[in-house]
């Protein structure tokens, strides 16, 4: 079950060939990943089944649920099936049976009407999203270029195989005291940031599946080193300098430097590349 992170594809190739030696299904978490790729291949299609997310966090959203892509069409039934409360009612209403019946686990999946409209506008203006998106990353790591150049933060820096969809934003502080001090600032003036997930292997669940700290220990270190910045589609590149201006003035008070010569105005309308020196 591979996790497409931050839309950062896992290895496909190399995991669908451990995979075909074993005798294992690989099914992708895309979650986050709808309109990305590995290699030029969308990702949830390349393994054997793909899990999507429209949750309100993400590029696409009803609000709440998601999509399965099923891509071994051996599984195809049984998918309707789950879906359908574990009954074969899709089967009854093609007429292939003559009454539907309890055949398998499931649950109630099937979205609402409403939300599947709801849905279909966002998806049918995929492409002007995705370009907007690609716009409001392209500004942010104009804008931090400067901040990353004196070694204050990393920016993302996926592998060049993988296509991404500018779902999140995020920096890679010095450490956890730093990441939070600097939260704690940007959101005292009003600026919704947050850290993202705690490794689930750390989590009560993970533990009691006898997983311990540091088993993974990168995934660790990135946890406590990571803060998202604001990002959606409604963000004016405006906001986004005042963003980097209370980020660079929060990182300066944390090292006790001087202020950064960073101000809205000096960030808008002006080479980008320039404005943080």
């Amino acid at each position: 079950m591979p996790v497409h992170y931050a839309v950062v594809a896992c290895e496909m190739d190399r995991i669908m060939a451990i995979a075909r030696s074993r005798g294992l299904l690989v099914i992708e978490d895309a979650a986050q990943a709808i309109g990305a790729s590995y290699r030029g291949v969308p990702l949830g299609s390349i393994g054997d089944l793909g899990a999507f997310s429209f949750h309100e966090t993400k590029n696409l959203t009803c609000g709440e649920g998601g999509a399965l892509s099923v891509n071994d069409p051996s599984l195809v039934g049984r998918a309707e099936i789950v879906r359908d409360k574990g009954t074969n009612r899709g089967q009854f209403m093609r007429g292939e049976v003559d009454k539907y019946t309890w055949v398998d686990v499931g649950s109630s999946y099937l979205p609402s009407e409403l939300c599947s409209a709801y849905l279909l506008a966002q998806l049918e203006a995929m492409d002007d999203v995705q370009r907007r998106r690609w716009a409001i990353e392209q500004t942010y790591d104009e804008f931090l270029a400067p901040l990353e150049r004196r070694g204050l933060l990393q920016t993302p820096s996926p592998p060049p195989e993988c296509g991404g969809n500018a779902h999140i934003y995020y920096v890679l502080l010095e450490d956890e005291p730093t990441r939070d001090a600097v939260m704690a600032a940007l959101r005292r003036d009003g600026i919704g940031v947050a850290f993202h997930f705690v490794p689930l292997h750390t989590s009560p669940m993970g533990q009691a599946l006898g997983y311990r700290q540091g088993d993974l220990a990168v995934t660790e270190q990135m946890s406590r080193r990571l803060l998202r910045l604001p990002n959606f589609v409604g963000i004016t590149e405006e906001e986004q300098a005042r963003v980097v201006d209370r980020l660079a003035a929060a990182l300066d008070r944390r090292l006790g430097a001087p202020p950064s010569l960073v101000t809205t105005a000096s960030l808008v309308g002006r080479g980008h590349h320039e404005c943080l020196a």
